[in-house]
């Protein structure tokens, strides 16, 4: 891979040589790098999030990992990072990758295979596609709620997370003495990847929502 920041990282798409990928195919492995459960998120302001997709892998040092997992399913492979400001997404097929990414406008992030970079204002959809092997189509919204209904998604989300995909808690807001938290759900099928993320921040009461989809079909 790399022209990252100067990282030195080197990573092949397709091969079982490249750091990010396990050697034994069809492995899934979970690991909390971050198992305390009152992280400090960094701060930074909702509305300057930005969501950003890139065609190539990322360095893992580039991120603040809380969770990542990993697994192939067909013939594409899944990287999942939950991060203190967001998330990273990659899918690899046919020797190609997509990476999606939700970060802070300071994260230090390679400007090589950089498709498309936008703030979190309104809603919005996008769709991208590399050659015949990934389309790539997501929509995302920040929605902010009375007290009592962020409360009631609050509850739900935190009951869902507690049930499947990836959860992870970060510190109380002094206001409501809810916590924040980035839930990521996915459903992985033979030739299409579909991931629901939920990101909660107390103090705004508000959560950002995002809706991909990876269609590998032409994989």
């Amino acid at each position: 891979m790399c022209g990252c920041v100067g990282c030195g990282y080197n990573a092949h798409v397709g091969s079982d040589t490249r750091e990010i990928a396990y050697k034994a195919r069809g492995e899934k492995r979970e690991q909390d790098l971050r198992p305390e459960m009152n992280s400090p998120r960094t701060g930074q302001s909702l509305s300057e999030l930005n969501f950003c997709l890139f065609q190539r892998p990322l360095h893992p040092e580039l991120f603040e990992i809380q969770r990542a997992r990993q697994f192939f399913q067909g013939d594409y492979e899944v990287v999942i990072w939950i991060t203190t400001c967001g998330h990273m997404v990659s899918v690899f097929a046919g020797g190609e990758c997509i990476s999606e990414v939700i970060c802070p406008p300071g994260q230090m992030l390679p400007k090589r295979g950089l498709v498309q970079q936008t703030p979190f204002r309104g809603e919005k959809s996008h769709s991208f596609r590399i050659g015949h092997t990934i389309h790539y189509m997501v929509n995302f919204q920040v929605e902010s709620m009375s007290t009592n209904l962020f409360r009631q998604c609050h509850a739900d989300l935190v009951k869902a997370g507690k049930r499947r995909g990836m959860f992870v808690t970060f510190g109380q807001s002094v206001k409501n003495e809810l916590a924040g938290f980035s839930y990521l759900d996915y459903e992985a099928r033979q030739e299409e990847l579909q991931v629901h993320t939920f990101h909660a921040f107390p103090e705004r009461q508000a959560v950002l929502k995002t809706q991909s989809l990876f269609d590998l079909r032409g994989a």
